[in-house]
This record gives structure tokens, sequence and C-alpha cells, in this order.
């Protein structure tokens, strides 16, 4: 049996494709296959609206009452993923696109999965909103979006009741960091504060006993897990905790790890001292 009789296999098939769509396109006609080229991000939204795109993110903003959409382009396919049978059904403009025109705008490096909305932002809420909620999350000076929109995620997987920022160092709402959140930005107040020293004050006044992560804290996580309400004080990457939060949060406590690296993500962090927070918290009750 010749090479040309051996019997051809899927993959054979896709390369004697790929070999064809380059002999086309060499020769000058239409090729079959075609990269998709870089394309950058348009303008910004106006009028003080910001772009979210994702299916997951689309749809918990959909299901938000408070969220006020002005427009969304969707694709076909996209459409029946967030299982929309009637466009003309929504309370806000709907235009049925292609995924070439959401790059357009969003660039073609956004992981948009063919869905994108044009939305009024969520407005911050002050610590005098806060509800009875026994776990929190406070960033101090927290600014990447993408670490902010996972830890906002890994809040609302742990049943935290509101992530508190400052008003400057962190970053605004925007589509990377609800892209990150993965639809939890809808399900979680953010608190703004323009102290956070005060407003560890006025937590302690609440009854919270507020725990700052640090590598070279005195105290095991574990050990620092006291009381029924808890704070749980994340800082930036590199830099950590300023020096005030640093003297004002109850207890510095540190993550052990017994492996080479000693440090973690501050997302990740995040996510394993709410993972303990919320194990201590059940045992309260």
């Amino acid at each position: 049996m010749t090479d040309d009789s051996k019997p051809r296999t899927a993959k054979d098939t896709h390369y004697a494709k790929l070999r064809r769509a380059y002999r086309d396109e060499k020769a000058g006609g239409t090729p079959q296959f075609r990269a998709r080229q870089p394309v950058a991000p348009g303008e910004a939204p106006s009028d003080g609206l910001v772009r979210l795109y994702g299916l997951h993110t689309v749809r918990a903003a959909i299901d938000n009452p408070r969220r006020k959409i002005q427009r969304m382009m969707v694709t076909r396919n996209a459409l029946e993923r967030l299982e929309i049978a009637d466009v003309s059904a929504l309370p806000f403009p709907t235009e049925i696109v292609e995924p070439r025109d959401i790059d357009k705008i969003t660039g073609s490096d956004a992981v948009h999965q063919g869905v994108l909305i044009e939305a009024k932002p969520l407005k911050p809420k002050s610590l005098a909103d806060l509800k009875d909620t026994p776990l929190v999350v406070v960033l101090d000076q927290v600014t990447d979006p993408h670490n902010v929109g996972a830890v906002i995620r890994s809040a609302v997987a742990f049943g935290a009741g509101a992530l508190v920022v400052t008003a400057r160092h962190s970053p605004q709402e925007s589509g990377v960091l609800a892209k990150a959140a993965s639809g939890a930005l809808e399900h979680l107040d953010v608190i703004e504060v323009r102290n956070l020293a005060d407003a560890l004050g006025e937590l302690h006044d609440a009854g919270f006993r507020t725990i700052g992560l640090d590598s070279e804290g005195a105290e095991p996580f574990e050990g620092a897990l006291s009381g029924d309400r808890i704070a749980l004080v994340l800082g930036a990457e590199g830099k950590g905790l300023r020096q005030k939060t640093r003297e004002t949060v109850n207890v510095l406590a540190r993550l052990d790890m017994p492996g080479p690296i000693r440090s973690l993500n501050v997302s990740n962090a995040a996510a394993v001292s709410l993972y303990a927070a919320r194990r201590h918290l059940a045992g309260q009750g």
C-alpha cells in the first residue's frame, strides 16, 4: 500500500484543507482559512457609561435590577447561549452583530464571547450602608483590575457581604474588572471610603475583627480568626499593606506555606483566607 492510498484520518484532512487554503491565497484566490487580524480597542463610551462583555458578566447584569443598560450588541450564537428568545422583549435596544463588530469596540484581545453592553456604572455605597454581614473584604490600594475582579469573584463565592476600597488608587468599574469577576460584580456591594484607617476604626466599632494579611505577620492566619464578624484586609502586590493600615488592623497574620514559594497573588490569598474565615464563622453558629 502506497502512502497516497493509506486511509486518511481527521488530522490528515484538516492539514490538507490548510494546505489548499494556503495555495489559494498564494494564487490570489479567496482563502478558506484566514487568521484574525489584531484590532485595537475603539474609543471609550460617552456619557460616563461602562462597557461590559462576556456571557456571565452580561447575563448577571441583565438579571440585576440595579443595572441600567443602555444598549447591547450580541451575536446570534451568544444570544442562544444567553437563553434570550425574544430581543424585542428586552428593555433596551439590541443589535445583532458579527464578532468582528464587537472587536472594533473592545479590541480583539478582549474575550467578549460575542456580547457587549453599554450601561451606567453601579454607584459605590458607603460604610453606613453596610448590612449585617459577618464577612467583608478590604483592599488597601489594590489597583490591578484583573486582581480586583478576581477578589470580587471569590468574595461572592464565599458569601462575603461587601468589598471595601479606597476612593483613590482603586480601579474604576470596567469591562476588564467585570470580566475577571465573571458576573460577581452584580452580587456584591462595593463600599468606597476616603480614609482607610478611619474605615477600619468604624469596622471595629461595628464588631469586626480586622485581620491584615502579611507574609511577615507574627501569627498564623488560622490562629488570628476569632469572633463572629471578620474583615480581611489585603494590600497590593509588591508593597503589601501600607504602614498606617498595618498599625490600625487588630492583627497581622500570615498564610503559612510549606513550599519554596512563600507568597501568593493577592486574589489567590483572598480566596484562601475567605475559605478559612467562612469555615471559622460556620463553626461560630
